[in-house]
C-alpha cells in the first residue's frame, strides 16, 4: 500500500513539475497533477470528489471576493486618491513619517482581503509615484512595494496561509491578530528605515501635480466611515457576541461596499458599479481559481493516500531538520504552489510539531510569515511581478531581488524565530 502511494506521489511530482515548465499556470497544473495522481492510484476520473474539491475553500474565495469589492469600490469614488494627496499636503515634509504612512496605506488593503497582490493594484501606483518624487531610485521602488505587499498580506485579521493550514489541521483561526501584527510592524519600521536612507525629495508641488485631483465633497466623514463600520462589526462580533451576531467577513465587507456606494459624492449609477464589480471579479479570478485548485488537489491527494505518506513522513522528521529547510523549502514551495504551499507543507508541519506539544498556534504564524517570501520566486512570482508592473521597472530581475534581499531576511529571520523559540511567543496568541 505504501509503495503504491509512493508511486502516486511520485507521479504526481513529475507531473506537476513538466506542467509548471510547460503550462506555466499553478492553477492548471495542479488540477492535471490531481487528475492524473487518481489514475495512477486506480481510482479512475472521480468526478464527484474533483467537483468536491473546487467547493473546499468556497469560503475563502468568497471573503477574497468581498473584500476585494469592498477595496476597489472605495478606491473607484476617489477615496483612495484623496487619502494619499491629503497626505503629501500635511505630511510630505516629514520624509520618515511620510514613508511610514505610505507603508501603512500599502498594509490596508492586504490585510483586510489577504493578498498582497490587492495593494498593489489599489494603491501600489500612487504611492510608487510620491516614492518616486522622494527620491527613490526604481529597484528600490519596486522592492519598498513589494515587500510591504508580502506584509500586508501577512497581516492580520486576514492571513490566507494560516486560515489554510488552520482548516487543513482542524484547528481554530484564534489567537492569530498579536502574534502577526508584532512582526509585521517590526520589518515594516526596519523596511522603511533601510529603504529611505540617503534618499532627497523633490519639491511638494512636483508631487501634488502629478497625483489625481481628489473628488469632489471627498472629506474625512467619507473616508473614515467604512472602515470604522467595519472595524465596529469585526470588534462587535469577537467580543460582544450576545449583542451582536457573527455574521461572517464575507457579509461584513459586503456592509461596508454598500457603505461606500452611500457615501459616493459623485453619485455614480449602477451601472458604473456593475462595471467596478465584473473589473474586481477579473482581477482576483486568478486567486480564486488558485484557492479552487488547491481544493482539487488536496481532495485527490486525501484520496490516493499521498496527503496521509507526507504527513506521516512529516511527523517521523527530526524538529532540527525542520528548521534547517523551512526558510527553503516555505518561499520554494510558495513560489510553485502559491497558497496551495500551506495546506501541502504547511499543514503536515504544524501536525509534527503538535505531536511534541508546541503550541501550532505560533507554528502556523510562523510559517506564514515564510511562505510570502516566495511570492518573487519562479515560476509564479505573482507579486514581484505586479510589484515590477505597477512601478515601471525596467531593469532586470535579478537587481530588484538585491533591492529585496535585505528586510526578505529580516523578515526571514523573525519567522524563523518565532518558529524555533515559539515558548517565547505563545503569550501573543492569547
Amino acid at each position: 500500500m505504501t509503495l503504491q502511494t509512493t508511486y502516486t506521489l511520485i507521479a504526481m511530482v513529475a507531473v506537476f513539475v513538466l506542467c509548471s515548465w510547460k503550462l506555466k499556470s499553478p492553477e492548471i497544473s495542479m488540477v492535471i497533477t490531481a487528475v492524473v495522481g487518481a489514475l495512477v492510484a486506480g481510482f479512475g476520473f472521480p468526478v464527484r470528489l474533483l467537483i468536491e474539491g473546487t467547493l473546499t475553500y468556497l469560503d475563502l474565495a468568497l471573503l477574497f471576493i468581498t473584500a476585494s469589492l469592498f477595496m476597489n469600490f472605495y478606491s473607484e469614488i476617489g477615496a483612495t486618491n484623496a487619502l494619499i494627496r491629503g497626505m503629501v499636503k500635511t505630511f510630505y515634509d516629514k520624509k520618515w513619517l511620510m514613508l511610514f504612512l505610505l507603508a501603512f496605506v500599502m498594509l490596508v488593503p492586504g490585510a483586510f482581503t489577504g493578498a498582497g497582490s490587492v495593494s498593489i493594484l489599489v494603491v501600489g501606483g500612487l504611492v510608487a509615484t510620491v516614492l518616486e518624487f522622494m527620491g527613490f531610485p526604481p529597484e528600490r521602488r519596486a522592492a519598498f512595494v513589494f515587500i510591504t505587499a508580502i506584509l500586508s498580506a501577512a497581516a492580520p485579521p486576514i492571513n490566507l496561509w494560516a486560515m489554510l493550514m488552520a482548516a487543513g489541521a482542524n484547528m481554530p483561526y484564534v489567537g492569530f491578530n498579536k502574534i502577526l501584527f508584532i512582526p509585521v510592524v517590526l520589518t515594516t519600521i526596519f523596511a522603511v528605515f533601510f529603504f529611505g536612507r540617503g534618499t532627497k525629495a523633490r519639491p511638494k508641488s512636483e508631487v501634488l501635480a502629478n497625483l489625481p485631483a481628489a473628488a469632489k465633497g471627498m472629506n474625512w466623514l467619507r473616508l473614515s466611515l467604512p472602515f470604522a463600520l467595519l472595524l465596529l462589526l469585526i470588534f462587535m462580533a469577537q467580543y460582544q457576541p450576545f449583542v451582536m451576531p457573527v455574521i461572517g467577513l464575507p457579509l461584513t465587507f459586503l456592509l461596508c461596499a454598500l457603505l461606500v456606494i452611500l457615501l459616493d459624492p459623485e453619485r455614480r449609477s449602477l451601472k458604473r458599479w456593475w462595471v467596478v464589480t465584473t473589473n474586481t471579479i477579473e482581477t482576483v479570478f486568478p486567486l480564486v481559481a488558485t484557492l479552487t485548485s488547491v481544493g482539487v488537489l488536496v481532495n485527490i491527494m486525501a484520496l490516493t493516500g499521498v496527503r496521509g505518506l507526507i504527513a506521516i513522513n512529516f511527523v517521523t522528521l527530526p524538529i532540527v531538520w525542520i528548521y534547517v529547510t523551512a526558510l527553503l523549502f516555505c518561499p520554494l514551495a510558495q513560489g510553485s504552489l502559491s497558497y496551495g504551499s500551506a495546506v501541502i507543507l504547511g499543514v503536515p508541519i504544524i501536525f509534527r510539531f503538535n505531536s511534541v506539544g508546541v503550541n501550532v498556534t505560533v507554528v502556523a504564524a510562523a510559517l506564514s510569515l515564510m511562505f510570502p517570501l516566495g511570492d518573487c520566486l519562479p515560476p509564479s512570482r505573482i507579486v514581484g511581478r505586479l510589484s515590477i508592473e505597477k512601478v515601471g521597472y525596467k531593469g532586470s530581475y535579478m537587481q530588484f531581488l538585491k533591492a529585496v534581499l535585505v528586510p526578505w531576511l529580516f523578515l526571514a529571520a523573525v519567522a524563523l524565530s518565532m518558529l524555533i523559540f515559539t515558548k517565547t511567543f505563545v503569550p501573543l496568541t492569547k
